[in-house]
């Protein structure tokens, strides 16, 4: 009998060739040699505010603003320019603006989503977010919910 695995790793089998593998439970990350050391956990957490404007391609056109968001894509982006050109010329706050124009139910936190890792948010968006250095103000990103600006606050 084989010893246990390392701490972290659970073994698999594939599929299609029918061979054993062996999976970090942690980062998803699997590898067909059997592992020796405990699962390495990738803590590489992030945090950010957003301010999301939705259309009506949205993958759902509705927010706590409005029940039929009937914006179009240009128009979107258009209103979420010039929050971002507010904030850039210091009239309003990040928190103020998404506080109360983000169709995300964020809004209520002035935008913020709290910590997160890779894999929990929309991918243009976590590219985004994880591309970015703390404090610096994203230019629009589109995802499937809308176009947002991002704020990196950790």
């Amino acid at each position: 009998m084989m010893a246990d695995l390392p701490a972290g790793w659970e073994m698999k089998m594939s599929r299609s060739s029918g061979q054993e593998y062996y999976l970090n439970v942690y980062t998803k990350e699997s590898q067909w040699d059997r592992p020796t050391k405990p699962a390495q956990r990738v803590m590489n957490t992030v945090q950010a505010s957003h301010l999301l404007v939705k259309h009506r391609d949205s993958r759902r056109p509705a927010s706590w603003r409005s029940e039929n968001i009937t914006l179009t894509k240009e128009e979107a982006l258009k209103i979420l320019t010039e929050y971002r050109n507010q904030i850039e010329r210091g009239e309003k706050t990040f928190e103020e603006l998404a506080s109360q124009f983000s169709d995300c139910s964020s809004a209520k936190r002035g935008g913020d989503l709290g910590p997160f890792e890779r894999g929990q948010m929309q991918k243009p968006f976590e590219d985004a977010t994880f591309a970015m250095k703390v404090g610096e103000l994203s230019n629009p990103v589109w995802t499937d919910s809308g176009v947002h600006i991002i704020l990196r606050t950790a």
